[in-house]
């Protein structure tokens, strides 16, 4: 990569947040500072472009040179993900199952 390639990847979830994390030319790895997070001022400083909301989170020390990112998801999309997994949760609920050639019953 030279100097302003930057790879950002995907964005990924859990319940509470959205994920991604840049990686910067290892070269640009003495830029990060090692002891703290940075502000999102710094970050954009280095040339990182996203949008509004991505917060510095975690620092990966093996790697200094890959930047973690995260913000909250939106409470729409935290409720959608509740209601597909009751529905799930339903669907599965008293199914029958097969164990070693028998048929149970499962309650989840």
């Amino acid at each position: 990569m030279s100097n302003n390639k930057f790879y950002y990847s995907d964005k990924y979830n859990d319940s509470e947040y959205e994920y991604r994390h840049v990686v910067l030319p290892k070269d640009m790895a003495s830029r990060v500072p090692k002891s703290r997070l940075m502000t999102e001022n710094e970050w954009r400083g280095l040339g990182i472009q996203q949008s509004l909301g991505w917060e510095h989170y975690m620092i990966h020390k093996p790697e200094p040179h890959i930047i973690l990112f995260r913000r909250p998801l939106p409470e729409d999309f935290k409720r959608e993900m509740q209601m597909k997994k009751d529905k799930k949760r339903e669907e599965t609920s008293g199914a029958d199952i097969m164990l070693a050639g028998r048929r149970e019953k499962i309650n989840v």
